[in-house]
């Protein structure tokens, strides 16, 4: 089984970090604002999927989340434009 992390964009233009064993369902919860939500996803607009990556645990997905969540919006702005650079920088 494949889990994912991954970043969504909103339309106000905060960043928004999770992670899952199925993306698919996930982005559906986010739209539809389903009980299943985030309730982050539940109070802000729109949305885009800007970023993912691929694990084959929980732990290690979970691990990366929690490390995502731990950088500085300029460091994961770097990751989501692909700007390797700038990421090894800060």
């Amino acid at each position: 089984m494949s889990y994912f992390v991954y970043i969504l964009r909103f339309s106000n233009n905060t960043l928004y970090i999770g992670q899952t064993n199925n993306l698919n369902q996930r982005l559906k919860d986010h739209k539809n604002k389903a009980q299943r939500a985030s309730k982050f996803s539940k109070e802000n607009g729109e949305f885009k999927l800007v970023y993912q990556e691929n694990y084959e645990t929980q732990l290690e997905s979970m691990r990366r989340e929690k490390q995502l969540k731990g950088w500085s919006r300029a460091k994961k702005e770097a990751l989501v434009s692909g700007n390797l650079e700038l990421l090894k920088k800060l």
